[in-house]
């Protein structure tokens, strides 16, 4: 293997001693060539993340409150890491250009990004490599969207000159050279839109855990690893809320065919999770990769005979979420009936605006709503071949005394989703995963 992208997160670099177990992988393997840096998060479970701190200190000058003393612990925090790595680092230039730059920024992205911009130094100092500003190599537009054709172009041409470097992650630059940063979490963007550009062999994105679980540890005692998975299974477990990555860290690596590994800062041995676009033939795995699942969901199910010949029903019901900017999840139909779920918060603060416009427009014979369910999604590449998962799925459900509100299962069969009360969320989710899984 020739060349490894690899992105450290928040924990992985929260004190000096963190950084120096980075450090260590990084030289344990000479492909480790480019290095995507986070700000340091959280050392123990009260403590507060750099980026928090910085973001706390552009509110307190937009509110023009003195923001001196936050600032103090952000560069104290520093100052620390710096003595204990035994480097020399002129922090407080930095902390001044902060400082000067604040009063006129309008808004947080530039003082967001300034946490990743000064780790990402203070450990290519460390490590003696260079450092690239994100902001010179990784480009948005003028909506604030990625450019990918300039930056894979520049980013792939300036690190091609360079043996090793280090990359802040999370921001880039808009047109007018302004800060621009990504949706928290955006290092991991960051890492793979790197991996991309010097066309890497891997992408390893180092956290706190060994790996993607195969359900919420919150719900289930020790679930198991995921040791493979697919980049379409890891986007519908994302989209219930499981994973450890950045969702849209898969994309600009998943065009190119680059593999991530997701591994442990903490348990370097560990293997983790290996994302491929399609699961090693020499492998053999669960048909059922992972459970995952959220709450906050409302059914609103409309009822008229005769729907199915009324051309065009379904699309004037979905129009009408739509001009209320709610999106549905998902949305079960039968001969006279359809039912779309939504999230409940959002549909609450339109309910009564939308209940009138398909009574108006539709004119359904009936309308019921039920609130308070759950979605879960199980999720796995295998279930297309074993005969019978659906029955498997519906068997522990009802052995467990829970009631399916909903089924919905897409055509590739990758996943099969249920609905329930959310009163059954946690014990349908242990239920699953014991027939399923362990």
């Amino acid at each position: 293997m020739n060349v490894i992208t690899a992105k450290f997160g928040g924990t992985s670099l929260a004190d000096a001693s963190q950084i120096k177990k980075a450090v260590k992988i990084i030289k344990d393997n000479p492909a480790r060539k480019f290095v995507v840096a986070s700000a340091p998060g959280k050392r123990f479970s009260d403590d507060i993340k750099i980026t928090d701190l910085l973001y706390k200190c552009h509110a307190q000058s937009k509110n023009n409150e003195d923001f001196s003393g936050t600032l103090k612990k952000i560069s104290d925090r520093y100052e620390e890491i710096i003595k204990e790595l035994g480097i020399s680092f002129d922090i407080q230039s930095e902390i001044e250009t902060i400082k000067k730059n604040l009063p006129v920024c309008p808004t947080g992205d530039y003082p967001a990004s300034r946490g990743e911009y000064i780790n990402s130094k203070i450990i290519a100092k460390f490590l003696g490599w260079p450092f690239v500003d994100a902001a010179e190599i990784i480009f948005f537009d003028e909506k604030g969207i990625l450019n990918e054709e300039k930056t894979f172009k520049t980013a792939g041409e300036k690190l091609k000159e360079l043996n090793y470097a280090v990359i802040p992650g999370f921001y880039g630059s808009m047109p007018d050279g302004s800060i621009k940063t990504f949706s928290r979490g955006g290092s991991d963007v960051t890492g793979s839109i790197i991996a991309r550009s010097v066309k890497a062999d891997l992408y390893e994105n180092w956290t706190d855990v060994s790996g993607m679980l195969s359900a919420d540890p919150r719900i289930v005692n020790a679930p198991k690893v995921i040791e493979y998975i697919t980049y379409t299974e890891l986007r519908e477990l994302s989209y219930m809320g499981a994973s450890v990555l950045h969702e849209d860290a898969v994309f600009p690596v998943r065009k190119a065919g680059i593999p991530i590994n997701i591994r442990n800062t903490n348990k370097p041995d560990d293997k983790g999770t290996l994302i491929t676009a399609s699961i090693p033939k020499n492998i053999t795995k669960s048909p059922v990769t992972g459970i995952a699942g959220r709450k906050g969901f409302t059914s609103v199910r409309v009822e008229k005979t005769m729907m199915n010949s009324e051309t065009g029903f379904g699309a004037r019901l979905l129009y009408i979420f739509s001009r209320s900017g709610i999106p549905f999840e998902h949305c079960p139909s039968g001969i006279d009936t359809i039912s779309v779920v939504v999230n409940s918060e959002l549909f609450d603060n339109r309910r009564e605006i939308i209940l009138r416009e398909i009574k108006n427009e539709l004119n359904p014979d009936f309308i019921t709503i039920e609130k308070n369910l759950a979605s879960i999604a199980i999720v796995g590449e295998g279930m297309v071949s074993v005969k019978g998962m659906a029955a498997k799925i519906f068997a522990a459900l009802a052995k467990s005394g829970i009631n399916i509100r909903m089924i919905d299962q897409g055509s590739d069969e990758l996943n099969i989703i249920i609905g329930i009360d959310e009163a059954d969320y946690e014990k349908a989710v242990n239920a699953l995963y014991k027939e399923m899984i362990s």
